[in-house]
Formats: C-alpha cells, sequence, structure tokens
C-alpha cells in the first residue's frame, strides 16, 4: 500500500511486515495498492527462498542482512490506481494500467512480471519446464484475461500450474503426537538422509499420506522406538520414506546443512531398505 511518501508492505494473512523490511518501504513513492511476491536479490534477481528466510519474522532487521538480501517486489497486479478502485476492471485493463503506473513509479524495489505467450498447452508445459530448471520457478500463474480481482484464492479465473515436486528417499528419524483428530496418533515425522555412515536430519513432514497409512506409521513407531525425549520418539534408521518437495536450499539451522520447502509424505517404502535412501551428495545437487 503506497500513498505518497509513506508505503506498507502487508503478508497474505494481513500482517503489517512493514518494519522488517526498511530498504523497501522507504524506497516506493505515488500512490497504489500493488499484489506481487516479496523477494530479496540484487538486480532483481532472486535469491533462493531461504535467503528470504533470514528476512522474515523480524522487528528489525540487521544491516547486514539488508545489504547482503536487498528486498524487492515482483509486481502481478494493482487493485488501487490512485484513490481508484479497480479491482472490478477485467485483468486485462488491470494490466494496462499496472504497466503505465509502473513505468513512472517502479524505482529500484519494483519489479514489473513478465506476461508469457503460448499457442497450445505443449508450449505452455515447455515454458514452465524452462523456468523450473533454469531460474528454479515454482511453476506458472494462468489468468483469465476477462478476470477480476477477488480476494483470497479464486478457482476458475485463476490457476497455479506447479512444477512436478522433486522426490528423494529418507528414512524416518523421530516422530511426535500430531495436533486436533491426530492427537492420539504419531504422525509428525523427521526424516534425514546419510551422510557418510550416519543419518542427518533433512527436514519434517506430517501431510501427505492417508487415514490408513496413518494408522501404519502410527503402528509402527510404537513398536519400533528406541528412546524418548519428551513427546518426541526416536525410531529404528529402517523405515524408508519417499518425500516430495517443491525446492531444496541450504540453510546453517539444519545439521545436514539443506532445508526442504514444503516437504510431504509422498510414498511409504516398506519394500526399501534403508541403505537404498539417498545421500547428501544426492540432494545437494537439487539445491537451488
Amino acid at each position: 500500500v503506497i500513498d505518497g511518501d509513506r508505503a506498507r508492505l502487508f503478508s497474505r494473512t494481513g500482517d503489517d511486515i512493514s518494519a522488517a523490511f526498511p530498504d523497501l518501504v522507504e524506497a516506493l513513492g505515488g500512490r497504489a495498492v500493488l499484489d506481487g511476491e516479496l523477494l530479496v536479490g540484487h538486480d532483481f534477481d532472486p535469491m533462493n527462498f531461504n535467503h528470504l528466510q533470514q528476512r522474515l519474522n523480524r522487528k528489525t532487521p540487521a544491516k547486514s542482512h539488508i545489504r547482503d538480501y536487498p528486498a524487492f517486489v515482483r509486481v502481478y497486479d494493482m487493485l488501487f490506481d490512485g484513490e481508484e478502485d479497480i479491482r472490478d476492471l477485467p485483468l486485462v485493463d488491470r494490466r494496462r494500467r499496472l504497466e503505465a503506473w509502473m513505468a513512472t513509479h517502479a524505482g529500484t524495489r519494483l519489479d514489473l512480471s513478465e506476461i508469457l505467450a503460448f499457442n497450445d498447452w505443449d508450449e505452455l508445459a515447455a515454458l514452465r519446464r524452462m523456468g523450473a530448471e533454469t531460474h528454479g520457478h515454482e511453476g506458472l500463474m494462468i489468468k483469465q484475461l476477462q478476470s477480476l480481482y477477488v480476494a483470497g484464492r479464486p478457482k476458475g479465473p485463476w490457476f497455479k500450474w506447479k512444477r512436478d515436486p522433486r522426490l528423494i528417499d529418507t528414512v524416518m528419524m523421530y516422530a511426535q503426537r500430531g495436533h486436533g483428530r491426530r492427537s492420539s496418533f504419531y504422525s509428525d515425522y523427521t526424516f534425514g538422509i546419510w551422510r557418510g555412515n550416519e543419518i542427518v536430519p533433512v527436514g519434517k513432514a506430517y501431510s501427505g499420506f492417508t487415514d490408513g497409512e496413518l494408522r501404519d506409521l502410527d503402528k509402527w513407531v510404537r513398536g519400533n522406538t528406541v528412546n524418548r525425549f519428551g513427546p518426541v520418539r526416536e525410531v529404528e534408521k529402517d523405515l524408508v520414506v519417499e518425500l516430495a518437495f517443491d525446492s531444496a536450499h541450504e540453510s546453517p539451522r539444519h545439521k545436514s546443512g539443506i532445508a526442504l520447502r514444503f516437504p510431504r509424505v509422498s510414498r511409504i517404502r516398506w519394500d526399501k531398505p534403508a541403505s537404498e535412501a539417498d545421500t547428501i551428495e544426492t540432494v545437494r545437487k537439487l539445491i537451488g
């Protein structure tokens, strides 16, 4: 939300996160309400999500973070042009207004999103693969040209076509009870990969399985517990689980040095020995 020499930045949940990104909000001018994706990087070249996390959830950013991870917004849409509410205009008209506004006010912290032209679905699929493989994009956002701007996550006029998830075989290390209707089941799991002769944590997952699979996993955890740390059970390093995830990034907070974005259970590999789970060398090739 930009109002002259004052700007505020809001997350998708409505939280005001302006204080964490003074380098961004202090550089904005004009009058408009814009929708876009918050990123960090130099010269509009986005760094991976792990670098953005260095700046999220901080009341006051460190000077080194502002220097190393400068924030910018890749702008997708316009809700207000000056004082005028344009959410009920078709997307094609909002885009025309946005391009005109950006030509005057973009500066060094607002980057206009690219529009991709295509002739058929095969061509669009090729663009999606190229974006994922070359730039690490999560996928494409497809919008009807006549669509209005609707709050929330409207289905139909807008569609997010995500790239295929990455997959790795991991070994279950720890389990913890879930919440709500899962409070009586061990449904929150920590998984690891091989680093030499040891298994090191690479991510946690608590979704992706059916109710039947949850019961099977809960039974396995109870029967294969080797240690307890409060609510957490350490289990035998025998069960292989295939994890699906969106991307992998370097992370000093994890013993493996790698963090997975949006990990979830893809398959339970009852048939596979733990010795055949993936290694840290394999997963490092997926970083980016």
